[in-house]
């Protein structure tokens, strides 16, 4: 197994569709890198949060973003759910974003994942940014679309509590959803901490589809 070490990053950006799939898909592995390389720059954008749910991603992000040497959080209020019919307005703003950010690392969402909202971003991602690493993450849903990640992000004990912390206790909204338990989170953390031999037991799972050497 290749170990890559991220020291040269210096600017990140995390796209999710909604207010926590950020924190869910790849919360650890942000927490671990901005530990590593607290000159990291994030920008942070959710695409679908408005009221209570803006709320709690800006609070959310802060959190995770503690360490970042700078940040930027992004909120916008594309409808949730109907992103594939509200393309023109969503890839326009991709557009702007192009114009705004060139990061080292892009984190979004997988490609195949069922969730029409996070497909339409995980397209628009790789028709935008197309001399960048992409790194997509993974939600674990009703449907079971969960894959085969080729990369994978060992993690501490501690990082995992920081993270399943943060969702449960930013997320209020989120707490009538059965999916939306602590068990969710650990049990995937654990089960990509076996595919990768995690000294702590516990990984975050991420899919790669093309990198330069």
């Amino acid at each position: 197994m290749i170990n890559v070490q991220f020291e040269n990053v210096q600017t990140i950006l995390c796209l999710g569709s909604h207010a926590d799939d950020i924190e869910i898909g790849c919360g650890g592995t942000l927490l671990k890198l901005l530990e590593q390389n607290p000159k990291i720059n994030v920008v942070w954008v959710v695409l679908s949060g408005a009221g209570e749910r803006a709320e709690e991603a800006r609070r959310s992000a802060e959190k995770f973003l503690a360490n970042a040497q700078d940040s930027k959080i992004v909120i916008k209020e594309f409808r949730d759910s109907f992103f594939p019919y509200c393309g023109e307005e969503i890839k326009e703003f991709f557009f702007e974003l192009q114009q705004e950010v060139s990061p080292d690392v892009i984190f979004t969402h997988r490609r195949e994942d069922m969730h029409q909202d996070h497909r339409v971003v995980a397209e628009l991602t790789w028709n935008t940014f197309r001399n960048h690493l992409i790194l997509e993450y993974e939600i674990p849903k009703y449907e079971g679309d969960l894959g085969n990640p080729n990369v994978f992000v060992p993690l501490t004990k501690d990082m995992c509590e920081q993270k399943i912390d943060a969702i449960i206790h930013n997320f209020k909204s989120q707490q009538s959803k059965p999916w939306f338990c602590e068990n969710t989170f650990w049990s995937l953390l654990r089960i990509r901490g076996i595919e990768c031999c995690s000294p702590s037991q516990f990984a975050e799972g991420l899919y790669c589809r093309k990198m330069t050497i």
